[in-house]
């Protein structure tokens, strides 16, 4: 961790210079200066060496990169300099104050490994390794066994603060009001829920994870709960290099990906292309008892629900990164994904009077198919002046996604004979064109003061045609209840400046960030039209204090606003069930949220402790609440599930990080993070039932504590095996209505280095007792006792192998150290 913060000056100068040679222009009276690099142990020329010619006052005068050959040619004014050369991995050299005042060739150069840097490179090849900064810490996800063959929500369920749960929502700190970016942008969150997104995309592709609990003014507003920024792979090492993953697995998990990377002087070329074709089976249960207003059962129904997840994925990005000259690069890519499968679910209805005696089943079939299509192009500029850190970026991206899905269902009462108790369809067809303009200036002011200031205008268009037909005498009629067209439009421009100083061992950073949202509800069908107009003022400070070295705090606060959208809004759902059934609510207004932080990190030679106390007071907080909708045809009740927005929600929490390193052998991490979350609010329901309206009035006051924690166990055996277990759990939460039930999981892996290090074998087990379920008791007064199990996916077991050409271990080391030193995907976001 100390070389990363050291030579953080080499790879801005690693970025500045690339290119020099090809693309500077050579002045009147200037001269050269030339020679050659070579590494002092294996007499091999170094290739991308930074070569620094500066005044001996230390101000640059120009640079360059070493070629194939590790040779160089800088063209300078005649004078009197400092020649600097720096490689990663390697102790710097310094010629100080050499004459120049002609041609001059300084003949060989030898660098020496630092083998101090090399013993903290090794750790970072290895493992998921953390670099803490002011507003964010970087997860570098390394070689990360874990989640070998698995996908993107694999990578962030072994994330510390963050959680998926079993229908894949990510939690930050236990609270789901969190933005999922992708390299900086929203990944088809305004349409399709974005869990399936994560599910998609192979857990090779993420290079590092950016966890941003408090962002500051230069971020998206967006997210209550903070951003997620998951940064994909772009190769950076020299020449053609890459790598190559398998997969296989029970249920059926099979796959293939490969990163591509060819690096010259003048430009660097990178792709990703992949495909896998997963089993995710998944089961459910619901027991409810129908209450009457005295909160006496009158009927009891248990429902019973399996199916199989049935997903063939391929995605493929390519990106053209080109450096123009020593200032000035430009970066061009773009990433398709198209994926099509099927969801078959089988739900049966047991039926029970009010004594418990049996009535009957039921059985419900719904035969699911999708298809699921998305582009993106994205361009970036970044253009950087004399002064270090003087720079700005301009980015812009455009994106179309297209998902439809089908849907056949069969209802059936089972007895003697078998009744027919109905047969629908379902048509669900989602369009979305989303695009970004971004621009973003960073001024630095003496040696640790910076000004920024940018732009960000985002502009979503989506349309979701749904539609229901029930089979009448062999004929499909139209289903007018779940039958509906949403067109919503987003557009929102943001405008933010921000600053920050460094006095010795205070630092602190002043931002204002103002949003203008223009959004259109609109339901054509229904003939409602809603336009919801505002703009907001979204103010950040951040203060940090340095004790040592090894040990600092800071205090933070940020507002925040967490804009409903997709399947929020939707009033459609999905009849795999018609009597517990999920509804949108277009209706639904921002939440707006401000967030405090105070936050205390400490190194001790084999332990480091992250820990902070954190406060988020919500306004029109959303809330899941069910309620009574009538019966169906049979005269079960109908319970609907809807967010809706309540008054008011405080949560405030602790949360421990604690890496430990026993032994060179064995590394352990662990989180512990205990919240407690308040609600106040009440809320009328408006529903009729044979023309006769009702209204149902509820009392949402509610407090709960609850906490989580995960512990992760990295030991190193023999014949070079490593072994990974982790073990995770969430503990009972009070809720609305009801309680979630605590849930413990555990997940474990295997893996080992072949063919010289080249290549890796790795087995891992994902839920290894299979008791990853969501669980939840509901009880609504006079109305509904519940219990509900929802498990999205039963144990997975996965084998994988990967095998990485032309990359030496030292280039590996080196891809890592460049990874975990760039800004990650910061251009993308504002900063």
């Amino acid at each position: 961790m100390h070389y990363f913060k050291n030579s953080r000056t080499s790879v801005l100068l690693l970025f500045l210079f690339t290119t020099f040679l090809s693309f500077a222009q050579d002045k009147p009276g200037n001269v050269k200066i030339s020679g050659k690099l070579i590494e002092q142990d294996t007499q091999l020329p170094l290739e991308f060496a930074t070569v620094t010619v500066q005044t001996t006052d230390n101000v640059t005068v120009n640079g360059g990169m070493t070629d194939a050959n590790g040779e160089y040619n800088i063209s300078v004014p005649a004078g009197t300099y400092n020649i600097k050369f720096d490689f990663i991995s390697f102790k710097s050299q310094v010629i100080p104050a050499k004459p120049i005042t002609e041609n001059t060739n300084l003949g060989v150069t030898l660098l020496a490994p630092d083998t101090t840097v090399l013993e903290g490179v090794e750790i970072t090849a290895e493992r998921t390794t953390v670099d803490i900064k002011l507003d964010k810490r970087v997860y570098n996800i390394g070689n990360d066994m874990m989640v070998k063959g698995g996908s993107v929500s694999d990578v962030l369920d072994n994330v510390p603060s963050l959680s998926v749960d079993a229908e894949g929502n990510v939690a930050l700190r236990g609270n789901q009001s969190v933005t999922i970016l992708i390299d900086g942008r929203p990944s088809t969150m305004a349409g399709s829920n974005v869990a399936d997104v994560l599910r998609l995309l192979p857990a090779d592709s993420v290079d590092k994870v950016e966890v941003i609990t408090n962002p500051s003014a230069r971020y998206d507003a967006e997210g209550g709960g903070g951003i997620v920024n998951i940064i994909l792979k772009k190769g950076s090492a020299g020449g053609f290099n890459g790598s190559i993953a398998a997969n296989t697995g029970i249920p059926d998990n099979h796959g293939i990906s490969a990163n591509l990377n060819y690096r010259s002087e003048n430009y660097n070329v990178f792709s990703n292309l992949g495909y896998n074709y997963r089993n995710n089976p998944g089961n459910s249960l619901n027991n409810s008892q129908y209450l009457d207003d005295d909160d006496n059962p009158t009927r009891y129904v248990n429902e019973r629900r399996e199916n199989d997840r049935l997903q063939r994925a391929f995605n493929a990005s390519f990106g053209f990164e080109w450096f123009i000259d020593s200032t000035l690069t430009w970066t061009n890519s773009i990433s398709g994904r198209r994926s099509s499968g099927s969801n078959p679910t089988e739900t049966y209805f047991d039926n029970f009077d009010a004594g418990r005696n049996f009535l009957n089943t039921r059985f419900r079939y719904n035969y699911e198919d999708e298809k699921d299509t998305n582009f993106r192009y994205s361009t970036n500029l970044i253009k950087k002046f004399d002064k270090e850190g003087h720079e700005l970026k301009i980015d812009a991206s455009v994106s179309k996604s297209k998902d439809d899905e089908n849907a056949i269902i069969n209802d059936i009462t089972l007895g003697s004979p078998n009744i027919t108790n109905s047969n629908e369809r379902t048509f669900n067809l989602e369009n979305e064109n989303r695009g970004l303009v971004q621009a973003d200036y960073v001024l630095p002011f003496g040696k640790d003061s910076r000004f920024e200031a940018g732009y960000r205008g985002s502009f979503t268009k989506l349309e979701n045609d749904a539609r229901a037909e029930t089979l009448t005498d062999g004929v499909w009629e139209n289903n007018g209840n779940y039958t509906n067209l949403l067109q919503y439009n987003e557009y929102v421009n943001a405008l933010y400046t921000q600053y920050g100083s460094k006095l010795g061992k205070f630092s602190y950073l002043f931002g204002l960030r103002w949003e203008d949202s223009n959004i259109d509800v609109n339901l054509p069908n229904r003939g409602e039209y809603n336009n919801k107009r505002y703009n907001n003022f979204f103010p950040s400070a951040f203060f940090g204090y340095e004790f040592s070295e090894n040990s600092s705090a800071s205090i933070s606060y940020s507002r925040r606003i967490n804009r409903p959208r997709g399947r929020f809004l939707n009033p459609f759902s999905g009849l795999e069930s018609n009597i517990n059934i999920f509804v949108g609510n277009p209706e639904l207004n921002p939440a707006m949220t401000n967030s405090f932080d105070l936050g205390y990190l400490h190194k001790w030679n084999r332990v480091t402790l992250s820990t902070s106390a954190y406060m988020n007071i919500t306004d029109d907080n959303f809330q899941f609440v069910r309620r009574n909708n009538g019966v169906s045809a049979d005269g079960t009740p109908v319970t609907i599930t809807t967010p809706i927005n309540l008054s008011k929600e405080y949560r405030f929490g602790f949360e421990f990080n604690v890496n430990y390193n026993p032994f060179k052998w064995w590394r352990i991490n662990s989180n512990f993070n205990f919240y407690r979350n308040e609600t106040k609010g009440d809320y009328t329901f408006t529903y009729t039932v044979d023309d006769v309206v009702f209204n149902d009035f509820q009392d949402f006051n509610r407090s709960a504590y609850s906490w989580t924690t995960r512990v992760n166990s990295k030991i190193n055996l023999p014949y070079k095996i490593d072994w990974q277990l982790n073990g995770n759990y969430e503990a009972p939460q009070n809720t609305a209505q009801g309680r979630r039930v605590g849930v413990a999981s555990a997940n474990t892996s295997l893996s080992k280095d072949v063919l010289k290090d080249k290549a890796t074998i790795g087995l891992n087990v994902q839920d290894i007792f299979n008791s990853r379920k969501m669980k939840n008791d509901t009880y609504i007064p006079g109305e509904l006792r519940s219990y509900n199990e929802m498990q999205w996916r039963q144990r997975q077991v996965t084998l994988s192998f990967t095998y990485r050409f032309n990359m030496s271990k030292a280039d590996r080391q080196k891809e890592n150290q460049q990874r975990q030193q760039d800004g990650g995907g910061e251009e993308y976001m504002g900063g």
